[in-house]
């Protein structure tokens, strides 16, 4: 009961201090979208690194990851340590430093926004909207059953799930509609720093315990040697590599991360941020997974259903501390929710929203004596045209549709974490691959002038096809040459066709290349 009493206190606690945050975020957030979005594209090194830093790490970090290495062995910091901190941080350098020039002049706001103006193309910008909101909305509503969970398992039961996950979900509604980009990335801050001192001090505290890393290693070595071996088990060649990449490349085109790359201050910023990133990720992933590793070799006992930290934080250190680390892990559930709700509202409002009414706001032009159906869609469209003129009148009120998208956003994930159907769970198991599908495309279109909107549209919808059909049709292969998984293969497609299908096409009516050619003065 005394745990649970601290558990509880902390966490309220942690939503007391981001309330207040976000309270003085509020009173400093202008009334405009970019600024509600983006903070007006302010962030400094420190804040731009850990909001990013806390914005990835979700309570997979202190539960998943940890899990699986200690069912599989350590090597799975090759894939989300050393190897994505690494590729990353070499992405952030290529797309996201590109990504900033151009936003920096033209003042776009989402990836959508970006593809859309460049090819002149209303539809490509939706399609990677609701691509993007397709895979954004699992991660969600799993972040929330996971929230709803830890609170289950918190007070034992007393809090019924649907309180627990509801009861979070309201307070994330309330402060994210509230502070905007500027709160959410000083809560994830102070997060980032919390969640490495804990993790550490975890490490400290276990080892000083057991006798030290050596002592913990070899009874490691005696327990599962073959966790010691390079390449074994799960861990083949094929698997680490596509993993690494589809992960790394996935989480450039996460709405929450890939915005980032709009909001930093300056090209110092930007280029400091990137080359801390590697360091940052391996100081949180090798102890959080060698604590998991650590852990078999130790004997701990893991409940059925359960994990691994929480586990062997009971065995070795005292309750207090536990229930310090379980909540933290709590908090970065929200951490990651708070972000990607205002990211899907940014893409629900500014790229599925505001084209339609932009385009009835253009008069109809139909012939004088029309047809039947087409005095129907003249009436329609000047209704339309009113709607989205009374709407449009100022454009401050698109940050109150903002905050609107971002309660529309959380609600549906809500009530879908209540019955969480197979077919979300496994969306949200292969969401990077996902992701890593636009990648490629999006790379392309920033470097290379001769892409072409068909390109584009081949691309991206080329390899989304491909990519979907080997998650969801059992005839599909899931792997190909030995082990590489769908998701790279679908990569590779989406390279190859959006390179193909723009050498062997024309510039539509509307493209305009030379929105994207900035250089490095521009951003000064």
């Amino acid at each position: 009961m005394a745990d649970t009493t601290i558990q509880l206190g902390i966490v309220g606690g942690y939503m007391v201090l981001a309330a207040a945050i976000g309270v003085v975020a509020y009173r400093l957030t202008d009334r405009t979208a970019e600024d509600y979005y983006l903070a007006s594209r302010t962030f400094g090194t420190v804040v731009l690194l850990f909001t990013t830093f806390a914005t990835l790490l979700s309570a997979f970090t202190f539960f998943g990851g940890p899990n699986l290495t200690f069912a599989q062995g350590p090597e799975w910091l090759l894939v989300m340590g050393l190897m994505d901190g690494i590729i990353f941080a070499v992405l952030w350098y290529v797309l996201g430093y590109k990504q900033w020039l151009v936003g920096q002049r033209h003042g776009y706001v989402t990836l959508g926004e970006m593809l859309g103006d460049r090819f002149g193309s209303r539809l490509l910008r939706g399609l990677v909207a609701a691509i993007s909101l397709f895979w954004l909305f699992p991660y969600v509503m799993l972040q929330q059953k996971g929230a709803g969970q830890a609170v289950v398992g918190l007070t034992d039961g007393a809090v019924p799930f649907w309180v627990g996950a509801g009861g979070i979900t309201l307070f994330m509604i309330v402060y994210v509609a509230v502070s905007g980009m500027r709160g959410v990335a000083w809560t994830d801050t102070l997060q980032g720093i919390v969640m490495l001192g804990l993790i550490w001090a975890a490490v400290a505290w276990i080892l000083s315990a057991v006798g030290g890393p050596a002592a913990a290693t070899d009874r490691l070595a005696e327990t599962n040697p073959e966790f010691l071996a390079l390449g074994g088990g799960l861990y083949t060649p094929e698997y680490v590599l596509s993993t690494a990449i589809s992960i790394a490349f996935g989480v450039t085109m996460f709405p929450q991360i890939n915005q980032r790359f709009f909001v930093a201050r300056s090209q110092k910023v930007l280029k400091r941020t990137l080359a801390l990133w590697p360091v940052l990720v391996v100081l949180l992933f090798v102890p959080a997974f060698m604590l998991g590793a650590w852990a078999a070799g130790l004997g701990v006992t893991v409940p059925e259903n359960g994990n691994v930290i929480p586990a062997v934080l009971n065995e070795y250190t005292a309750g207090w501390f536990t229930a310090a680390v379980v909540a933290a892990a709590l908090a970065a559930m929200m951490s990651s929710s708070d972000s990607m709700l205002l990211s899907g509202a940014s893409y629900l409002t500014r790229d599925l929203y505001r084209p339609v009414t932009d385009l009835a706001e253009e008069e109809p032009t139909l012939p004088d004596r029309a047809s039947l159906v087409n005095r129907v869609r003249r009436s329609l469209l000047a209704v339309a045209v009113s709607v989205g003129r009374t709407l449009h009148s100022d454009r401050d009120r698109e940050t109150l549709l903002a905050r609107a998208g971002v309660v529309v956003f959380a609600t549906v994930s809500f009530v879908a974490s209540l019955y969480a159907p197979g077919t979300l769970v496994q969306i949200g198991d292969t969401a990077f691959g996902g992701f890593a599908q636009l990648a490629l495309p999006v790379i392309v279109a920033l470097y290379w002038p001769r892409t072409t909107r068909w390109g584009m549209y081949a691309g991206v919808g080329g390899s989304q096809l491909f990519y979907l059909a080997s998650v969801f049709l059992p005839f599909v292969p899931g792997s190909y040459l030995g082990g590489w998984s769908a998701s790279v293969v679908c990569m590779a497609l989406g390279l190859v066709l959006t390179v193909g299908v723009s050498l062997v096409t024309s510039a539509s009516p509307g493209e305009d290349a030379g929105l994207y050619s900035v250089s490095g003065v521009d951003g000064d």
